[in-house]
């Protein structure tokens, strides 16, 4: 766990090392981080030794845990505002709120007020067992919902259900899903946003199951995403209930690249210990890379329904893991170029994109219907250069599997790339494929 952190806090001139993350697994067995703005506080704690390493530290916390990069000379409100941390958590706040209309300036002080939330600004903690045990598993849910008790501006409360066994509130949250009916929030019962219920996202429950969201206090035990924990449909196509699932799909591609690199350090000091003979200390660095071009058919009417999804998923995908990913476009199939831009009017020729890093992972996402004279020798020649350049290619199939033999052109490609259906299932098989065939180097 944060393996990475001493390393990417050295890039802004900080000191870190081995023993910030003994300090920092410390305070954690301590129970003294139990939101974001525990561990920014602690971390301060340990890393800033100088009024002027206060700059720095934050510049390096935003970045590592919050996928925020603050310029040079850039305040941190707009550094917020540019990011898409703060557009994700935006909309969910939004969406979560429908009724609220305040400005952006307010927006960014309620993302700041989640995100720096400590355990001493939530005034009361109290017992998950006690809230566990008084609520009825089997009560019917026939009051329209909670929403109106969602607003607020800061918790005054958190329920801490790690007392609880995991296999409990999973038996519990099995019955709940049978129950409700309708969108929840602010209570400590239904699946819901912004409560102390141990079931949803948004709110302040320790060591809950967080339902969709994104998080945010970093306190849930484990997140819907993961098919081992909550009941999702793996053969469905992508919806906003299984997109978290396929987003766990995806975290297979992230390759680590172990090589050797010279121990600066160690050779100083083991050479002073041998009087001045200097040996070079390798150590051993794993180099965690993922590059990956998504290449999705927005042409046709067919493949509406499934854009905005898709676009979600790699849009958290590309929130939660740093990495390189570029999005093209393309109608139906690929002739001589793709599009930069959705309008697809920005075109990029093929001879150009085959030039990139043969390392990219290539998703092409589109449904493969199209007219039998649409897909002609270029098309398939293009299909062919794209495999053969970047050797981790596969198709995703918003189209159910059990249509694909009623499709001519579908059954053409599928030969000549291997096509896997878009759904958490479907995508990580696709993914496993790609680690079967190795590098590319």
């Amino acid at each position: 766990m944060f393996e990475s952190l001493p390393a990417r806090f050295r890039d802004y001139d900080l000191k870190a090392d081995v023993r910030t993350l003994l300090l920092l697994r410390r305070s954690i067995e301590r129970g003294l981080i139990k939101t974001l703005g525990d561990m920014y506080n602690v971390l301060r704690g340990i890393i800033v030794k100088d009024p002027e390493d206060m700059g720095p530290y934050t510049k390096a916390y935003y970045a590592y845990f919050l996928n925020i990069d603050i310029e040079n000379g850039e305040s941190l409100h707009d550094a917020i505002v540019r990011s898409e941390t703060f557009r994700n958590w935006r909309e969910d706040y939004l969406k979560r709120h429908p009724d609220l209309d305040i400005d952006l300036e307010e927006l960014v002080n309620r993302f700041l007020d989640e995100v720096h939330l400590t355990t001493y600004d939530i005034k009361e903690i109290i017992s998950g067992r006690e809230l566990f045990d008084k609520n009825d598993a089997d009560q019917p849910d026939d009051d329209g919902g909670n929403l109106q008790e969602a607003a607020r501006k800061h918790l005054e409360k958190m329920a801490d259900y790690s007392d609880i066994p995991l296999e409990e509130l999973l038996e519990r949250l099995e019955k709940i899903r049978d129950q409700q009916k309708t969108n929840h929030s602010g209570g400590s019962h239904w699946v819901g946003t912004g409560g102390i219920s141990p079931y949803g996202h948004g709110g302040a429950a320790r060591d809950g199951i967080r339902v969709g969201g994104t998080g945010g206090g970093k306190m849930a035990r484990m997140v819907m995403g993961d098919r081992k924990y909550f009941p999702v449909d793996m053969d469905s196509i992508i919806n906003d209930n299984n997109v978290d699932a396929a987003l766990a799909s995806l975290k297979g591609i992230i390759e680590e690249s172990p090589y050797d690199k010279l121990d600066v350090d160690t050779t100083i000091k083991e050479g002073l210990k041998r009087g001045g003979l200097f040996l070079p200390e390798m150590k051993n660095v794993e180099d965690k890379k993922l590059q990956v071009i998504l290449l999705i058919d927005n042409g046709g009417y067919s493949m509406d329904p499934y854009i905005i999804t898709i676009r979600e998923l790699f849009k958290k995908m590309k929130t939660r893991f740093a990495h390189d990913l570029e999005t093209y476009y393309f109608h139906n199939t690929i002739y001589d170029r793709v599009f930069s831009d959705v309008r697809r009017s920005k075109p990029v020729f093929i001879d150009r994109f085959l030039k990139k890093d043969p390392n990219y992972k290539v998703f092409i996402i589109g449904d493969a219907s199209m007219a039998p004279y649409e897909l002609n020798k270029q098309s398939l020649r293009t299909y062919l250069k794209i495999k053969k350049k970047f050797k981790k290619t596969v198709w995703l199939n918003p189209e159910p599997k059990r249509y694909w033999h009623h499709t001519f052109t579908l059954n053409i490609i599928k030969q000549t790339i291997d096509m896997f259906p878009l759904t958490p299932k479907g995508i990580e098989e696709a993914v496993q494929e790609m680690n079967r065939r190795g590098n590319n180097y």
